[in-house]
Order: C-alpha cells, then structure tokens, then sequence
C-alpha cells in the first residue's frame, strides 16, 4: 500500500511541477523514480527514455505507465497514469474557463517567459549527466563522434529521433550479443 501511495505522490508531483509538457517533465521523473525512490539506475532510465521516445504519445505517461508497473503492477501502472495526468487534466478545465479573463494580464506572460528559462536548465543539466554517462562508458570521442553524427541527422537531414533510437538499439544488442558469444567462447577455452 505504501508503494502506491509513493507512486501517487511521485507522479501527482510530476504532474503538478511539470510545466512545459513531456520533456520538461523527464528531469522530475529522474529525480522521484531514480533519485528519491531508487525505484530504477540512472542508466536503466536512460534506456527507458529512448525506448519512450521511439513509441507514439506523450513521454510523461509512458514513464509513469513504466515506473508504475515495475512498482506496483497493474495497479500501480493505473495509479502512476491518473496522478500524472490529474493535475493537468483539472488545471486544463480550471484554466480554460479563466483565460479568458486572464490572459491580458502581464504577470501571466511573465509567469510563461520566466518558466521557459528554467526547463530550459532542467533539460540541459539532465542531457549532461546523460553525456558524462556516455562518455565514460564509450569514451568521450565516440561519444563527441555520436552527438555530431545524430544533430546532423536530426537537424540537418531531418531524421525522425524514433529511427535513429531503434538503429542505436539495434547496434547495442548486435554488441551486446557479440560479448556475450565472447565471454562464452572465452569459457569454453579455459
């Protein structure tokens, strides 16, 4: 029972501090799921974000649909879902009825243009401890070579992230597999 009530409250969190959308909601999920639950490592929700990334819809449900289901099974998966989008969902039927009213006030364009720096940081400082990861897993020159090659790819060539996401997966698995035939093969020498 404390599980999904943790799970509630992480995601009620998410769901409420999340301003900005999906990606801006990913460094708060890092925090309740890796950092303050130790729910998942840091490098497993490296691979949940790409995997996350490469289906269709909104990464901030797919996350809790995740974390929810390892924690607390079906259940869990149901509670992660309705914390993460109940806040929005009031917000949205609070918001919509008011804005009207509010929309010309200048605190309300400031309250945006100020938010938008600080997802801004929120991303960027997520994206470094997932390049120091890289870097000191590949090295760092495979992983410069790796950041060049897919901007260029996403910005320049104009490639869906989901393509490039499956082409690395795949490539992990091919090595993955590759080290394990050697690490067998290596037992059966010895």
């Amino acid at each position: 029972m404390k599980r999904h009530w943790n799970l509630f409250l992480a995601f009620l969190r998410v769901g409420l501090l999340g301003y900005g959308g999906g990606p801006a909601s990913i460094p708060l999920v890092y925090k309740e799921a890796v950092e303050r639950y130790k729910w998942m490592d840091a490098d497993e929700f490296g691979d949940v974000i790409a995997l996350g990334n490469a289906l269709p819809g909104p990464i901030i449900t797919k996350l809790a649909g995740f974390v929810g289901y390892r924690v607390g099974g079906i259940i869990g998966l149901i509670i992660s879902l309705i914390a993460s989008i109940l806040p929005t969902v009031i917000l949205m039927i609070v918001l919509l009825k008011s804005l009207s009213n509010i929309k010309e006030f200048d605190w309300v364009s400031g309250m945006i243009a100020a938010v938008i720096p600080v997802v801004g940081v929120l991303l960027t400082q997520m994206a470094w401890t997932f390049v120091s990861k890289a870097g000191k897993g590949l090295g760092w020159t495979t992983t410069t070579l790796l950041l060049v090659t897919i901007f260029i790819l996403l910005q320049v060539i104009d490639i869906h992230p989901a393509v490039i996401i499956v082409i690395l997966l795949s490539i992990a698995l091919t090595q993955k597999d590759k080290k394990s035939e050697q690490k067998e093969n290596e037992g059966k020498v010895s």
